[in-house]
């Protein structure tokens, strides 16, 4: 077992390879930042030898922040654009699509089957097999025109 007192560089370097393969495991990128951080420890130390550790475990902590908080801002300048940013809402892939009737709209309400989901409708009074546009959406309920 290693004591504090003994901490060299190449300790840094093996915490910093520990930490980025396990995030190669998890799903995120809540261990990159430390192991960016435990590398750069690593890089002071060699170029300071003999620092005690207290320092090198202030100098770890300060670079962790500062590697999360920079991430952080970087994120948040450069959004990741996604295939499908409706992912959550379902409906809106909808809006100014056509599609035909299978059962009348009857006082202002009906269904429409799309794909394998029965939406609840709104619109104009129509005959099944009437062509419908769908022009807005109000939580899970799609509103239709002729």
């Amino acid at each position: 077992m290693i004591a504090l007192t003994d901490l060299v560089f190449w300790h840094w370097w093996i915490l910093a390879a520990v930490l980025v393969g396990l995030e190669m495991v998890v799903p995120t990128t809540l261990l990159l930042w430390p192991g960016l951080a435990a590398a750069a420890t690593g890089l002071v130390l060699l170029l300071v030898p003999g620092m005690e550790w207290q320092p090198q475990v202030f100098v770890f902590a300060i670079l962790s922040v500062i590697a999360v908080a920079l991430a952080r801002v970087y994120y948040r300048m450069r959004p990741q654009a996604t295939e499908d940013s409706g992912l959550n809402r379902r409906a809106d892939r909808y809006i100014n699509q056509q599609f035909t009737l299978d059962a009348p709209i009857v006082n202002g309400q009906g269904k429409l089957k799309v794909d394998d989901t029965t939406w609840r409708i709104t619109g104009n009074d129509m005959a099944a097999g009437a062509r419908v546009r769908v022009t807005s959406v109000d939580g899970d309920v799609l509103r239709v025109e002729g």
